[in-house]
């Protein structure tokens, strides 16, 4: 789409005895509408079935392009869907959430698609309606440290007697270290109530000794295809880099069991090994504390998409020594 105009329109969703206009463009699929739908209905995607929408005489899937099924600008559909439950009821895990389990490679026989006009057009649209809640304002010389919950702070599936059992080892030693060199942001693949419910009980809303700066959640995600595994969501930092100008790629860390999470920042994602079967390996695992030692190490890089994350454990900084004698032989 490199060089064509966006062309924007308008949908109108009935539901639940209301109309809600829906504003859609011609690089949105199936899903990229469902998204926009939960934004204004709070019913999401997972739950809502859509009448009136079909592509080949059936139900369209996700990835079907709108433009496809030649949908006229102001046409209504009527949804049917529930809402999540209260507030009481997100504290288990939701039923939707995804269930990753073997990850697949983004290497180089993917195609580049962090500079598709079509995707960045998705994360401008983000930046612009997505509402960011601050819990902390961004402190002046920070770099920006991305955080997901489950299976990087937390096993949100095993079962425990306790819930501080759930907890990766060494998670408030970690973010108290990491605060003192960036500002720290959670983002995680479902809604922000269960992320409020769940920071809030692992403890890391309250702690004295460091602060979180923000949460997103999926609705600041965007769809993007890729050849070999079709459409696949992804947490484009583009989004924050968009509303705080502080940050870029130079200076932003993210940490993410799923590698394909980071697809449209390949340079700044740091796949963590993912923290399961928490009663068998709560007692062994030390992957934050190993991780704490390298956002130290690397803290005072100018730019840190010169540095490969994929080999962090081989990382090792320059000496003062080791950098006089450099300068000494130029």
């Amino acid at each position: 789409m490199a060089g064509e105009d966006i062309h924007k329109s308008c949908l109108v969703v009935k539901w639940s005895g209301n109309e809600y206009s829906v504003n859609v463009d011609d690089s949105f699929t199936v899903l990229d509408l469902k998204k926009e739908i939960k934004n204004v209905t709070g019913v999401l995607p997972e739950r809502q079935k859509i009448m009136g929408m079909k592509f080949k005489g059936k139900p369209p899937d996700n990835s079907v392009l709108l433009t496809d099924m030649k949908l006229k600008p102001n046409t209504k559909l009527m949804m049917m869907g529930t809402r999540e439950e209260e507030l009481d009821k997100v504290k288990e895990p939701p039923p939707d959430l995804p269930e990753v389990i073997n990850d697949f490679d983004i290497e180089e026989d993917e195609i580049a698609i962090e500079n598709r006009e079509e995707y960045l057009a998705k994360i401008e649209r983000r930046v612009k309606d997505y509402k960011i809640e601050i819990m902390n304002e961004p402190r002046p010389g920070k770099k920006l440290l991305v955080l997901d919950i489950d299976y990087t702070l937390f096993d949100h599936r095993s079962v425990a007697e306790q819930f501080n059992e759930l907890i990766r080892p060494f998670l408030h030693e970690f973010l108290q270290s990491a605060y003192e060199h960036y500002d720290i942001v959670i983002w995680s693949a479902t809604s922000m109530k269960w992320i409020e419910v769940k920071m809030k009980e692992l403890g890391c809303t309250t702690n004295p000794n460091y602060k979180l700066c923000f949460m997103l959640d999926s609705s600041a995600m965007i769809s993007v295809h890729t050849p070999k595994y079709g459409v696949i969501e992804v947490k484009p930092l583009g989004v924050i880099w968009g509303k705080h100008k502080q940050w870029n790629a130079s200076n932003t860390i993210m940490f993410d069991d799923i590698r394909r999470n980071f697809i449209m920042n390949p340079k700044t994602g740091l796949r963590i090994r993912a923290f399961r079967e928490a009663h068998m390996n709560r007692h062994k695992d030390t992957e934050l504390l190993k991780l704490s030692k390298y956002l130290k190490d690397i803290s005072n890089v100018e730019d840190f998409t010169e540095l490969n994350h994929k080999y962090w454990e081989r990382y090792r900084p320059k000496r003062k020594h080791d950098k006089t004698e450099s300068e000494d032989a130029s």
